[in-house]
């Protein structure tokens, strides 16, 4: 056999070879995506830090969720259940702040060296450093969502209060929000140190913990944060929740009802359709948090 022909011969088998394993490649790699969804009702149980045999958590997105990865500033999002005379482990994190919001049942809260009570649609801010659990002493399940996020290190934080401020959503007005529809009332749940409108004002990192109650027909327009992410949580009704959009700027919808929660990362398009039909209402627990811009990470 000539020797050109032998080594053009060994050149397209190294080619094809190379093109071969680039494929390969490419079919491992995996894009990450710019917002997920989950239903809670499907959701397992998954073992963090606080969860015991009586404390059960169920991570919807964050910390117990395979997508991790993608989150910047939440450390998780899940729903804890704790049954007739349970106790969570205590915690504390030098670097997180976490928030409670109470679905159904009584609580109470051990926070450093005293003890608090929570009922149904009570709300907390647990600040960094300090020491807290949850437990249940009445005889029906206690449900409830944590919210938990990662401080940036470069930020300062002062000691966390003597007790933490307990807030129920009845001692809260609905109010519009400029720029924002008048056929959705919003509750203003908490917020950042610096601000001033949010029954809690002590966050970090959360810049709004809100509440969202639509009209048959309310919407919440589709909009998108630069420096933030936001979680979404259908708590009732149903409606078109808008996640993502396309090159001709239409949004894309998916049906949402009780029991869906979404996450959205910065730049990500998101909104909600509540039904247009007479009686149909809508309420969504919803948060928002800064993420650290490229020149701050830490």
């Amino acid at each position: 056999m000539p020797q050109s022909i032998c080594a053009c011969g060994k050149q397209f088998s190294f080619i094809f070879l190379l093109l071969v394993s680039s494929a390969g490649f490419a079919q491992e790699r995996t894009v990450d995506p710019t917002w997920l969804h989950r239903y809670v009702p499907d959701l397992k149980e998954a073992r963090v830090d606080f969860a015991s045999a009586t404390c059960h958590y169920k991570p919807m997105f964050g910390e117990g969720d395979p997508d991790s990865r993608i989150l910047r500033s939440v450390v998780r999002f899940g729903e804890v259940a704790v049954d007739a005379h349970g106790k969570c482990e205590s915690a504390s994190y030098d670097r997180q702040e976490e928030l409670y919001f109470v679905l159904g049942g009584g609580a109470t809260l051990d926070y450093e060296q005293s003890t608090f009570p929570m009922r149904a649609n009570d709300f907390t801010y647990v600040a960094p450093r300090a020491k807290h659990s949850l437990s249940n002493s009445g005889n029906e399940p206690l449900r409830l969502v944590v919210m938990t996020f990662r401080i940036p290190g470069k930020v300062a934080i002062s000691a966390p209060p003597a007790q933490p401020k307990i807030v129920n959503m009845d001692q809260l007005k609905e109010e519009t929000v400029s720029g924002h529809p008048t056929s959705v009332l919003y509750k203003l749940m908490a917020g950042p140190r610096t601000g001033k409108r949010d029954a809690i004002d002590e966050a970090y990192v959360v810049t709004s913990l809100f509440w969202m109650d639509f009209a048959p027909g309310g919407t919440n327009f589709p909009h998108h944060h630069e420096t933030a992410e936001e979680i979404y949580l259908v708590v009732d009704g149903e409606g078109d929740m808008v996640a993502g959009g396309g090159m001709d700027g239409i949004e894309g919808r998916h049906r949402a009802k009780a029991g869906d929660a979404y996450y959205f990362r910065s730049n990500c398009t998101v909104g909600f359709y509540n039904d247009n039909k007479p009686g149909a209402k809508s309420h969504i627990l919803a948060i928002r948090s800064k993420i650290p811009l490229p020149q701050e990470e830490d």
